[in-house]
This record gives C-alpha cells, structure tokens and sequence, in this order.
C-alpha cells in the first residue's frame, strides 16, 4: 500500500495519520497550539524549508485543521488559525508530550507544565472511560469491530 491510500483504510489511526502522520505536521500543529499563527514564524520556529512548510500548511487547510485568514490591510499576507476539528487534535499532542515526559525525559524533566484554566491547577493529562471515569490502560481495553467495519469489507470484498 501506498502512503497516499493510507487514509481510504477502515482504521481510524490510518485516517488520522493521513492527515497529521509526518513530523512536520505535528510541530506545526504544536506550534499552532502554542499560538504560532503567521508562515514567516512557522517558519523561524521550526526550521523547515518554506517549500515543505507551505505544503503542510496547504493540507491542514485542505482538511479543515486550520483556516487561513487575511491579516493587516493586505490580502496577501495571512494567518493560520486552529478550527474547532484542529482543537480537536490536542488531546493527541497532550498524550504525546506526556509520554514524552514521562519515557524520554533524559533526566531533565519535562520541559512545560500545563495549567488549568478553570481550576488554576498544574496537571498531567489522562486518559479516562467515558462511562466510568476510570483512567484507561492498554490491557483494560478490549476492541470490537462495528458494523460500519464489516458494511466497508463487503463494499470493496475485502475478505476478513
């Protein structure tokens, strides 16, 4: 299979990562959460090629991630804003840092800390049962296949 068919998969990682599956993507998604908003500071921040950076940029438009707005007086100057499905993500990027911090720290410890607004509190983010509020773990979690699962291998006769 081919990257670019990664996302026609009837798997929901699959179809994420199709849109936010390079490393790029991911650091400008952060850098977006951390209020970057203009190319040129995208740019300056990460070090990325404004080739590479505009192509990115482009396909988080294209998905409805970011919106990209007119600044200033002049049209041709614009700003990149999260949109409600871009927010969306950041309980993506939050698991990630928390991993990172808590797996590849290398004695230095984690290098934010994330405040809550409404409570004023630092914390960590955890992943909890919706039903239960349990924190989830990997072993406590069983998958099952939907039906919409089974509806798409019979659409393309896919054999399970």
């Amino acid at each position: 299979m081919k990257w670019d068919d990664i996302g026609e998969q009837p798997c929901s990682i699959a179809r994420t990562l199709s849109v936010i599956g390079d490393r790029w993507t991911l650091l400008i998604l952060r850098n977006a959460f951390l209020g970057t908003r203009r190319f040129d500071s995208f740019q300056q921040d990460l070090g990325i090629t404004r080739h590479v950076l505009s192509e990115r940029l482009k396909r988080l438009v294209e998905n409805d991630i970011l919106v990209k707005t007119p600044y200033v007086q002049r049209q041709e100057r614009y700003e990149y804003r999260l949109t409600e499905k871009g927010l969306a993500l950041y309980p993506i990027l939050m698991s990630m840092a928390h991993w990172a911090d808590e797996w590849m720290h290398e004695g230095f410890g984690q290098p934010l800390q994330y405040v809550h607004k409404s409570c004023g509190h630092k914390m960590t983010p955890k992943l909890v049962c919706s039903e239960c509020n349990e924190t989830i773990h990997a072993k406590q979690v069983k998958p099952e296949m939907t039906q919409d699962y089974f509806d798409y291998l019979e659409r393309y006769q896919i054999q399970a």
